[in-house]
């Protein structure tokens, strides 16, 4: 078993190909045996088929995660196995290492075994240094060449990566914002410092470069609009710098292990995406406190709060840039029941009344929400998916506490919930902006109830 898990060692096709044959038909057979455990159909076709079109990755029932998460867990061992023995047999070709990404390729997998398994091995005679590399002639050695490189290498694939989380599993988390940042500047600093160990300053360089050309290209292919791109460039930014060091670390290393660590690197993105998408967390309900002096009885302003007439257009750059706001709010009915309806330039928010205590407390639930911002971009419409969903207002409230000398302390208070992660991240900017919500609507209730 030592010997066969050594990755310096070069394999011969024969006990390559005999070794993958062994480990399918192991695979395949206990595959079947959990699709039997969970009802579900499995044949050798079946690892063609897309995850999405296969089980739906937006709605999922309990029985097909935990069946597609058997089946992940059950496949590690044989995943290791597989690259060990694929990096040996490219070893022994004298292929650069990083082929071994086409192991996780569909398709590609099959066509990446039959090559390796018909391939004969070259003589062994010269000395392991002086093998031709293709990486190495593939890489350039100027400094310019290989930072140039190292952006076509990692920007496409980061792109890829993006896509998967935004549009297939439709999560926004550690993986988009985290992850995937951090490989695209470990990877071109790896690539960069393939030949030789570089400066950290331009290992640095090349990592934020990357990252930097990478929402670049989101904006440009209409994954993004330039205002959530310019609210995760701070922690994209910040990762993608930590990427650079520990590449710019790593060139220490030998550098026959830089291509096997180039595609643990672009399986890390993926990897974490895929985890989110499984152990799916709760999200907590979230709270946003502003308050206002008014210089007007409380029974004056509660006429205001109820229901008021339409803003003036905003001249908060926020909200000239994109973010919804409130325009005006107008009310059927009085007391528990009556429907509010704030309007905010997206659309309305439909708001049941749940506590009608005039005029002290104004308190509703929240049962339709507008879109939470217009995106800018320069095409005609881009709707990314966290535009829906993602940001939830669930409940809010009006509370009037009388002050001394006719005076009133107007409190707004939203309660929400946001489904993006790092949520730490994400909540310095959704307190922000809702509590410039509560300002526009506060500051219009006091000049309207002190101008009466």
């Amino acid at each position: 078993m030592n010997k066969w898990l050594k990755i310096d060692e070069p394999l011969d096709r024969g006990r390559y190909f005999i070794a993958g044959l062994l480990l399918f038909a192991i695979k395949h057979n206990l595959d079947r045996l959990v699709a039997s455990v969970y009802n579900q159909p499995f044949g050798i076709f079946s690892y063609w088929t897309p995850i999405q079109a296969a089980i739906g990755l937006q709605s999922v029932s309990p029985n097909d995660r935990n069946f597609l998460l058997c089946l992940i867990l059950l496949s590690i061992p044989f995943v290791g196995a597989g690259i060990v023995l694929t990096l040996r047999r490219l070893r022994a070709l004298h292929l650069p290492g990083w082929l071994v990404i086409l192991f996780f390729v569909p398709v590609a997998n099959l066509l990446l075994f039959a090559a390796l398994s018909l391939l004969p091995s070259p003589p062994q005679g010269r000395p392991r240094d002086e093998r031709p590399q293709m990486l190495r002639r593939f890489i350039p050695e100027s400094i310019w060449g290989s930072a140039a490189l190292s952006l076509l290498f990692t920007v496409p694939i980061g792109l890829a990566c993006v896509a998967l989380g935004s549009i297939a599993v439709g999560k926004y988390g550690w993986g988009i914002f985290v992850a995937i940042p951090f490989s695209v500047g470990l990877g071109a600093a790896l690539v960069f410092g393939y030949h030789q160990a570089r400066s950290l300053a331009g290992s640095v360089g090349v990592a934020l470069a990357a990252n930097a050309i990478l929402g670049g290209l989101i904006f440009a292919v209409a994954l993004e609009g330039a205002i959530c791109l310019l609210m995760a460039l701070p922690i994209a930014l910040f990762f993608g710098f930590l990427g650079g060091v520990v590449g710019y670390h790593l060139q220490r290393r030998p550098r026959k292990q830089a291509p096997a660590m180039l595609a643990l690197v672009f399986l890390f993105s993926p990897g974490v995406i895929t985890t989110e998408w499984l152990f799916p967390r709760d999200t907590p309900l979230l709270k946003v406190v502003s308050s206002i002096e008014v210089t007007a009885p409380p029974e004056r302003v509660w006429e205001q709060v109820v229901s008021f007439s339409e803003l003036p257009p905003p001249q908060e750059a926020i909200f000239r840039a994109g973010i919804a706001y409130p325009v005006r709010a107008r009310i059927d009915g009085s007391g528990p029941g009556a429907i509010r309806r704030c309007e905010f330039s997206t659309g309305p928010f439909i708001e049941p009344i749940e506590i009608w205590d005039e005029p002290r407390l104004l308190r509703f639930s929240v049962t339709a929400n507008p879109q939470p911002m217009q995106e800018w971009t320069p095409y005609q419409h881009v709707e990314p998916r966290h535009l829906d969903g993602y940001l939830v207002s669930r409940q809010g409230q009006f509370r009037l506490v009388q002050l001394p000398n006719g005076r009133t302390l107007l409190e707004g208070t939203t309660w929400y919930q946001l489904h993006l992660w790092p949520a730490r991240y994400w909540q310095v900017w959704s307190d922000a902006i809702i509590h410039r919500i509560h300002l526009r609507v506060l500051r219009h209730v006091k000049a309207l109830s002190e101008n009466l």
